[in-house]
């Protein structure tokens, strides 16, 4: 079998029925199965589409494991030459599945994408570049962080991703939206992290993997990626980006990006981004205050939000003891 599409399911049916059904029409030359890992809806899910698609291979975890757990579950019952790790939420376009997979069997990558676009047909970024230390975690800090994005303009560092991929654009991490490895990459660089609940878990394995070959985008084949609704019905919010550090959500992120850290460039870089992120508290709380002081608006405004910020550094300093360690652990917010 040419390729084993995975998708983790947690409550989302309709958008799994719309993948599905774009992966049937657009996918005509290559032999594939679909496999659906739930992560124990509790709902209707796997009634719903084995009704409609009785050829799916379906696999209960039986509890919420998460993307990495999840996935891993479903790489372990694969059959096919090629894994795809699939959102639920993605439409495939113009036979973007025949024509990756015809050319990734042919080149020596490791890993592979496709140009993911949003629902109007604007790029999405799918293909990033890493950071040392992962310091582009530190750009969606209220003022600080902003005040690091414009220092990095200043001084001219290499912008840490790909807006719109060229026709093969290396890349050192890819979205797990869409992201396509092949068995021998799997059984080289292992499964994905299970100490990752959700977020920056591919980020890490993208690390393993460059270390068996090349990662690329196929800029010129696309998947339309409705950005974020699967994880929003883990958390309950339409929160659609990744600057949100304030709600339980802004937790998971924060704790999954501190932990990749930890695991690919170490304590000490570990410990700069939590200091960053420590400092970031009170230059809010000030700069807010100032700022709308100024503008002759409550000062106070944004304090309520700037203390959720703050709440969230505070359990990260709680849980920091464990990531140092490094041991197994299933750093999960749910």
């Amino acid at each position: 079998m040419d390729l084993s599409i995975i998708i983790v399911n947690y409550k989302s049916a309709a958008l799994i029925l719309d993948c599905i059904q774009s992966i049937i029409q657009q996918t005509t030359a290559i032999s594939y199965e679909i496999i659906v890992v739930d992560n124990d809806s509790q709902d209707n899910s796997e009634q719903v589409i084995l009704q409609q698609y009785p050829q799916v291979r379906w696999l209960q975890m039986g509890y919420n494991a998460g993307f990495s757990r999840g996935n891993n579950a479903g790489l372990r019952i694969a059959h096919g030459d090629m894994l795809l790790l699939l959102n639920p939420d993605t439409i495939v376009l113009d036979h973007a599945l025949d024509g990756c997979v015809s050319r990734f069997r042919a080149s020596d990558y490791a890993a592979c994408a496709v140009q993911l676009l949003n629902p109007d047909g604007s790029p999405q970024i799918t293909g990033n570049y890493f950071m040392k230390g992962g310091l582009n975690h530190l750009l969606p800090l209220p003022y600080w962080g902003g005040f690091l994005r414009w220092l990095g303009y200043a001084l001219q560092t290499k912008v840490p991703n790909v807006r719109v991929a060229e026709t093969e654009q290396m890349v050192d991490w890819i979205n797990g939206a869409y992201l396509m490895v092949k068995k021998s990459t799997v059984e080289k660089a292992g499964l994905m992290d299970e100490d990752f609940f959700l977020y920056a878990e591919e980020t890490e394995w993208c690390s393993r993997i460059k270390k068996v070959g090349q990662l690329v985008v196929y800029g010129d084949l696309h998947v339309i990626h409705l950005q974020g609704e699967s994880a929003n019905a883990a958390f309950e919010t339409n929160d659609k980006g990744y600057y949100d550090l304030y709600s339980r959500k802004g937790f998971q992120l924060m704790l999954s990006n501190h932990l990749r850290v930890r695991k690919q460039y170490g304590v000490l870089w570990f410990f700069i981004l939590l200091f960053n992120y420590t400092f970031a508290v009170p230059v809010a709380f000030i700069c807010s205050f100032i700022g709308n002081a100024a503008r002759l608006r409550n000062p106070f405004k944004l304090w309520p939000k700037t203390g959720q910020l703050a709440g969230n550094v505070g359990r990260l300093w709680a849980i920091a003891p464990t990531i140092i360690r490094n041991k197994p652990h299933f750093y999960k917010v749910l």
